[in-house]
């Protein structure tokens, strides 16, 4: 049996990709990201391993133990965390944070690809085994936008695409064709959040993916955690990326959506755009 490794971060992505992985006949190991990480994963793999943040070698070792040369993220691991608590990295992760040119994301995550490509570990499209669960463009479920709102996800869009190609966040928040809130280090749930204490209800959301999108990585994703903060902000539709955005418990999202009135739409790029 083909074995496969996760490095498993926050929320849904870690115990979806563990459970398809599995109906196709892999084997599963996760080393889980500590205070992210998914306490069920622990009894769910067939070898976990825990690692704190800076613990390269460790991770290292146990992917190499359990002989597996395929891995892939899963989850988000909140780079806040980095600034907000005691992270020990090992010699490894120093020597690697030595050669990273800045603490962006595709820098950190990159470097990260490339320390594990050296000692023979591949790392894979993290959607691998969730193709089904990226959504193309239209309208999913019942609600549908109001021209005004598609008028503003046309602009949010655009935004969005430009902060995204710097590498800052991937989600805006608009309202009336004005910006109300930018996602940063903080994260998608609390620029919704914030949007709505600036612009009250009825903004729209976009999320997008990178210009150059690596897949190993980052991938914009959107679950019931996320359409919780929609529904209290009150927001007026969410747009994603097509074909680039991942979404978790799909079913479940889109039925709740409509229960709340809140449209979901996929945007195709344009040249325009």
């Amino acid at each position: 049996m083909k074995t496969v490794g996760i490095i498993a971060g926050n929320g849904r992505f870690p115990v979806l990709s563990l459970e398809e992985a599995r109906r196709q006949g892999f084997r599963v190991v996760v080393c889980g990201i500590e205070k992210e990480a998914e306490v069920s994963l622990e009894q769910a793999a067939d070898a976990f391993e825990w690692v704190k943040i800076g613990q390269l070698r460790k991770l290292r070792n146990f992917f190499l133990r359990e002989q597996t040369s395929q891995v892939l993220m899963a989850g988000k691991i909140e780079k806040v965390r980095l600034f907000q608590e005691n992270v020990s990295p090992d010699f490894d992760m120093v020597k690697m944070l030595a050669k990273t040119r800045d603490f962006k994301d595709d820098s950190l995550l990159g470097a990260v690809a490339s320390y594990l490509q050296e000692e023979g570990i591949e790392l894979m499209d993290s959607t691998i085994f969730l193709r089904a669960c990226m959504p193309g463009s239209g309208v999913l479920g019942r609600c549908k936008p109001s021209r005004e709102t598609l008028e503003d996800i046309d602009f949010g869009f655009r935004m969005a695409k430009a902060v995204a190609g710097l590498d800052i966040g991937q989600t805006v928040a608009v309202k009336k064709k004005a910006v109300l809130a930018v996602e940063a280090i903080e994260g998608t749930d609390l620029a919704i959040r914030r949007a709505a204490q600036l612009g009250r209800d009825h903004c729209v959301v976009v999320k997008v993916a990178k210009p150059n999108q690596d897949m190993r990585f980052d991938v914009p994703a959107v679950g019931l955690k996320t359409l919780d903060e929609l529904i209290q902000a009150k927001a007026a539709a969410f747009a994603f990326e097509a074909g680039k955005t991942l979404f978790m418990d799909l079913d479940q999202v889109i039925e709740k959506a409509d229960r709340h009135k809140i449209p979901f739409v996929g945007y195709q790029a344009t040249e325009k755009s």
